[in-house]
């Protein structure tokens, strides 16, 4: 099988830099769609069974009201999960332009079991598991503070299954390092599909590993790669797998 997770920045495109970052920020209030065109047309070449996808926009002012998530899914014939990312009694989600942010899952499978599971602490606390093919998939966005993501990262030792076919991904944003993720890994014996521990961020120049796919022992890694393409401000990541029985 085939996935790729992608944080896609709600289709708002890659800056140049720092500067034009600045010079450009009202594109996260008003986007062009050619950004967002281009997004679903690596994702269609990528040709991946199951996606995750890590900021995305389920139709505000933003996008003209379009849900990005139901154009891909629509575009690729895939089944799709999501959900606004942040906690289910938060203010944040009567926000009409905030209530959009969301992260998602895309399977040309259909799902045997999703859920939505959402963190203690921090404003991104979504957690979306979702059991394809016999593999527990999770997709995380966690917070920009070390304190809160080692918060997080404890209860996600908590959540995921032992024993089982797990793959754990998406934006971890780990500002000091992978190593913030080793003891995770070491609870839950997982290890990084990103074995030389390329960098994923900021596309116009990685110089951080913030994405990252985790998988268990029972996950055959056959190929990995982070794929340059400058899309959105984080490089996306495509992994082949087989599972071991």
């Amino acid at each position: 099988m085939r996935f790729l997770v992608y944080n896609v920045a709600y289709g708002t495109g890659a800056p140049n830099g720092n500067s034009h970052r600045v010079l450009t920020s009202h594109r996260y209030i008003k986007t062009h769609d050619k950004h967002f065109e281009k997004i679903i047309n690596f994702i269609k070449e990528a040709n991946a069974d199951i996606i995750g996808l890590v900021e995305v926009d389920t139709g505000s002012y933003r996008t003209d009201q379009m849900n990005q998530v139901k154009k891909i899914a629509k575009h690729l014939n895939h089944f799709h999960i999501c959900d606004t990312k942040y906690g289910k009694n938060s203010l944040l989600r009567k926000i009409p332009f905030l209530r959009s942010q969301s992260n998602a899952i895309l399977t040309a499978f259909e799902n045997d079991e999703s859920k939505f599971h959402f963190m203690p602490r921090g404003m991104k606390k979504l957690v979306i598991e979702s059991k394809i093919n016999n593999v527990s998939f999770f997709l995380v966005h966690l917070a920009l503070t070390k304190k809160v993501r080692q918060i997080q990262l404890r209860y996600l030792e908590k959540l995921i299954p032992k024993g089982e076919h797990v793959i754990v991904a998406g934006d971890f944003n780990t500002m000091q390092g992978s190593g913030e993720l080793d003891r995770l890994m070491d609870k839950c014996g997982l290890r990084n599909a990103n074995s030389e521990n390329h960098a994923t961020y900021p596309a116009w120049g990685a110089q951080k590993e913030l994405d990252y796919i985790l998988c268990s022992e029972n996950v055959e890694i056959s190929a990995f790669e982070v794929s340059k393409v400058k899309f959105s401000d984080h490089h996306p990541l495509i992994m082949e797998f087989e599972i071991k029985e």
